[in-house]
C-alpha cells in the first residue's frame, strides 16, 4: 500500500513537470485547402458563439444535421457562409455517419473536425494545422477548457482540468503518440482515405480514439497542440455520473491495461489510505504533491478559474473519480444522448 501511495505521489510530480515543459505549436499559414467539419444536434448553451468563432476563421465550414428539422438549423441559417448538410448515412455511432457525409461534401485536402459546442480563437486553424507540414505527423488534437453552467458541471470540469489534462500531457511527454480527442482532430484527407474513411470507425463509440489509433497505425504520429479550445458542460449530478461512467467504460474497452493502471494516479485516495495506515507524514506529502499539480495544471496550463474558486472540491472530485473508476471496471452498457448502448469487448456499439 505504501509503495503504491509513493508511486501516486511520484506521478503527481511527474505530471507537474509535464505541465511546465509544454512546447509551442508550429503556426504556419496552411498550404492546402482546409474544411472544418462539425456534426451538430440541438442547441446547447454557447452554441451560437461556438459557430460564430468558426465562421470568423474564413475557411470552408460545414455543419451536419440528421434532419433539417433540427433546431440547430435555425441558428446556422443566421450565418450565410456555413454550409448546412442534411446527412442521411446511418451508422451505429450516429455522429460518424454525419462525418461521412460531411467529408464527402467538403472540398479541402485537410479536414478539421470538432464537437458541436467547441469554441475557438482566431489563430486556431494555423496552429492546429501547422504541424501537418511535417509529413511524419498524421493528426493533431488539443485539450479543452470546460465552462460549467451548474455546480455539478463545474465539479466535472475540475476533473478535466486537474486530472484528464495533465494525464494527457504526461502521455505526450513519455512519447505516446496514438491519441485524439473530439475537441479537435486535424488530419489529411488522403490519410483518412487510407484507413478506410469514416466508415471504418462507424461501429465504435470512441470514434475519436479509433481515428487516432488507425492513423497512427499508418506509421504517422498523433500530436497534441498547445491550443486549448473552449467547451460547455451542463446537466445535474446524475448527468455527470452517467457521462463519467460512459467515459470510463469507453476507455476500458479501448485501452484495458491502461485503465487498470489508473489507480496509481489516485493520490488523494492513497493519502487517505496512508492516514488509516498511521503514516500521516507520507499522506501529507502525497496530498500536497497532488494539490500542487492540480493548481499548476488547472490554473497555469488550463486557465480554469474554477480551479481556484472550487479548490476545496478538488479532493472530493478525486474521490468521486475513484468511484467512477470502479463503476467503469465492469459493465458494457452506457447512456449516450438518452439512449442505452451496449458495447462489445472491442468497443463497438451492439
Amino acid at each position: 500500500m505504501i509503495f503504491l501511495a509513493l508511486i501516486a505521489g511520484g506521478y503527481q510530480l511527474f505530471a507537474l513537470i509535464a505541465c511546465l515543459v509544454r512546447t509551442r505549436s508550429i503556426s504556419v499559414a496552411p498550404e492546402n485547402a482546409i474544411s472544418i467539419l462539425k456534426p451538430v444536434r440541438g442547441v446547447d448553451a454557447g452554441f451560437r458563439e461556438a459557430i460564430a468563432s468558426h465562421v470568423a476563421l474564413g475557411a470552408e465550414f460545414l455543419c451536419g444535421v440528421a434532419s433539417m428539422d433540427d433546431p440547430a438549423v435555425a441558428v446556422l441559417r443566421a450565418f450565410p457562409t456555413v454550409r448546412v448538410i442534411e446527412c442521411r448515412t446511418k451508422t451505429p455511432n450516429a455522429k460518424v455517419g454525419v462525418l461521412q457525409d460531411l467529408a464527402a461534401a467538403a472540398s479541402g485536402d485537410v479536414l478539421v473536425v470538432n464537437d458541436a459546442d467547441i469554441r475557438v480563437g482566431p489563430d486556431y486553424l494555423d496552429r492546429v494545422t501547422g504541424p501537418l507540414s511535417d509529413p511524419k505527423i498524421g493528426l493533431v488534437t488539443c485539450l479543452y477548457r470546460p465552462h460549467g453552467e451548474t455546480l455539478a458541471a463545474r465539479f466535472e470540469g475540475l476533473g478535466v482540468s486537474t486530472d484528464f489534462a495533465p494525464s494527457t500531457l504526461v502521455a505526450r511527454m513519455v512519447g505516446v503518440d496514438e491519441f485524439a480527442m473530439g475537441s479537435t482532430m486535424a488530419f489529411r484527407r488522403r490519410d483518412l482515405e487510407r484507413i478506410g474513411g469514416f466508415a471504418a470507425i462507424g461501429d465504435y463509440l470512441a470514434d475519436d480514439y479509433q481515428l487516432g489509433h488507425r492513423i497512427h497505425a499508418l506509421g504517422l504520429k498523433c500530436v497534441l497542440s498547445d491550443v486549448i479550445v473552449e467547451t460547455h458542460l451542463g446537466g445535474g449530478w446524475i448527468d455527470v455520473w452517467r457521462h463519467q461512467v460512459r467515459w470510463a467504460r469507453t476507455i476500458r474497452v479501448s485501452k484495458f491495461w491502461g485503465y487498470l493502471g489508473l489507480p496509481v494516479t489516485f493520490a488523494t485516495f492513497w493519502s487517505a489510505v496512508l492516514i488509516v495506515a498511521g503514516r500521516a507524514d507520507l499522506a501529507l506529502a502525497v496530498f500536497v504533491s497532488r494539490m500542487a499539480m492540480a493548481i499548476v495544471a488547472g490554473w497555469f496550463v488550463m486557465r480554469s478559474t474554477d480551479v481556484l474558486r472550487l479548490i476545496w472540491a478538488i479532493p472530493l472530485r478525486d474521490l468521486f473519480g475513484v468511484a467512477v473508476w470502479f463503476a467503469g471496471l465492469a459493465g458494457r452498457s452506457v447512456i449516450w444522448r438518452g439512449r442505452r448502448l451496449h458495447l462489445d469487448p472491442e468497443g463497438r456499439i451492439r
